[in-house]
């Protein structure tokens, strides 16, 4: 704390305050002593102050009394209420009039400069004191990301970047961040380097829960329970984005279970999510189900079966169930489906997808107030938030804490905001993703991507013969030759999905269940 606050201390009996007025100016602090709410509030047209103790029984126009007009003439100024009474009413009329505090006489000095760090260095002392822990976690967090070999250390690493991200910005503080931006773009890097040399094992052998196995894993399981479940898809949520609308759920539903599992590559709703209702990676849903495949190049929505891919799932796991696949685009579908919601409790299984946050990742990319309200990690969290709280899905969650549910939310992949563009050549028939690229003949610098010559080994289809996949890494995107830079500027710092990302791959697992 380097500068004292300026102090308006509202009392009929200032004449007792001579000690905690001198304790306050020892310690650097100017106070205005007055007697009445009415000289201070004339005071208060004339002059700001840091902070204000009020106190609450005095003749004339009481604390309490006086508050809202305090409160109109200085409405960013902390005020403290000061009171003989014990009374439970006279504290919740204060509290509920949004006073920063209250204390009971007789107050001691120290009382009073606890009130005042609290409501007017709370911010300043938050400040540095996250700052100091951060840097004692920097070198540590550093260590992790280096030496890190397997799965599971790079899901704890991305759990504290994402803790570290979302409390650096509550205190604004440019460097820190900056320091942090820096060590996560370190973070991509080596995590990339990992799924590379790991992939294809995965895909052959031991490997972490991927999308493509949580129904199987961690929803077809609770059917045991037999109480109807929810599965909630929210179309390219990322963790952190979850992290922020956490906090909405507290009051509606315990959250028993948190984890992170990988989504598949491409990181794309046309293969993530296709995978998760199918149970299965892309190449065997073509294989199996080639009548609900479409590649790349095929016309029309790549996502058309995803309820008879689930049917199909439920029927080779022997799973006996009735179940609903209901797809959100706007808030009227999210309208219908709470007006159907009395037959929904009658199933076993309830799937619905809600697609804004995709939605609103494209339009990012195409609609200029978007790429302005959306144009960094804290905003698209943000925009996330206020769209969760004021949709339809937030009343979903109200009305089924009434009553006795399951519920898993997930999603099918991430995204990230990308700023490095690489130059791609390839014909009329390369797919158009700029996180991903498959065709033939493709031209590209082999050392800055993930480059997948023979498709199966990745578990994905080819669109002919020759074709072959490529993959951006970190924060990079796919930018052909012809009119480049037009098209750098157009994409980038905007959210994308289809590569390989700590954001894109460790996608959010909750489970939950209603009180």
């Amino acid at each position: 704390m380097s500068r004292g606050v300026k102090i308006l201390w509202v009392d009929d009996e200032v004449d007792l305050l001579n000690i905690h007025i001198m304790f306050l100016e020892q310690k650097g602090h100017t106070v205005i002593p007055v007697t009445n709410a009415h000289d201070a509030l004339d005071i208060l047209e004339q002059d700001k102050f840091d902070i204000i103790f009020l106190d609450e029984n005095m003749p004339g126009l009481s604390g309490l009394q006086a508050l809202p007009y305090f409160k109109e003439l200085a409405p960013d100024t902390p005020i403290v209420m000061i009171t003989k009474a014990e009374d439970e009413e006279i504290m919740d009329e204060a509290i509920g009039s949004q006073v920063a505090d209250y204390l009971i006489k007789p107050v001691k000095p120290q009382q009073i400069l606890l009130s005042i760090k609290k409501n007017v260095y709370q911010r300043d002392l938050v400040t540095n004191r996250l700052g100091v822990r951060f840097r004692e976690e920097f070198m540590s967090l550093s260590e992790e990301i280096n030496s890190a070999y397997h799965w599971n250390h790079w899901i704890e690493i991305y759990k504290k970047l994402v803790h570290w991200e979302l409390l650096l910005e509550e205190i604004s503080d440019n460097v820190l961040e900056q320091i942090l931006y820096s060590q996560k773009k370190e973070a991509n890097k080596l995590f990339a380097k990992f799924v590379k040399d790991n992939y294809f094992n995965w895909i052959a052998d031991e490997h972490p829960l991927m999308i493509h196995e949580v129904l199987r894993d961690r929803v077809f399981p609770y059917f045991e329970d037999h109480l109807p479940v929810f599965l909630i898809v929210i179309d390219n949520l990322r963790f952190d984005q979850w992290r922020e609308i956490r906090v909405l759920l507290r009051d509606l539903v315990d959250i028993e279970y948190e984890s992170l599992v990988f989504s598949i590559l491409p990181t794309a709703t046309q293969y993530a999510r296709n995978a998760l209702f199918a149970g299965l990676l892309p190449i065997d849903i073509k294989r199996y189900y080639p009548e609900y495949w479409r590649d790349d190049t095929d016309p029309g929505n790549k996502n058309d079966f995803e309820a008879q891919l689930l049917e199909k799932q439920l029927h080779r796991y022997s799973y006996d169930v009735k179940f609903s696949y209901n797809k959100v685009f706007n808030d009227q579908h999210g309208t219908r489906v709470l007006q159907n919601l009395k037959n929904l409790l009658k199933n076993d299984l309830n799937v619905i997808v809600y697609n804004f946050v995709d939605m609103m990742s494209h339009a990012k990319t195409n609609v200029q107030m978007i790429k302005e309200l959306a144009k960094d990690e804290k905003s698209y969290r943000d925009i996330t938030r206020s769209w969760f709280e004021h949709s339809s899905i937030i009343e979903l969650f109200k009305q089924l804490s009434q009553h006795n549910v399951r519920i898993i939310l997930t999603t099918d992949h991430g995204s990230i905001r990308v700023t490095n563009p690489i130059k791609v050549i390839g014909d009329r028939q390369t797919s158009t993703n700029i996180r991903y690229k498959q065709g033939k003949n493709l031209n590209y610098p082999a050392k800055k991507v993930f480059e997948v010559l023979y498709p199966e080994k990745a578990g994905l289809p080819r669109s002919n013969i020759v074709s072959t996949y490529i993959f951006a890494l970190g924060d990079d995107f796919f930018v052909y030759p012809n009119d480049y830079h037009h098209y750098v500027n157009y994409y980038k710092d905007t959210f994308q999905h289809g590569g390989i990302s700590l954001e894109e791959m460790l996608i959010p697992l909750i489970e939950m269940k209603t009180r």
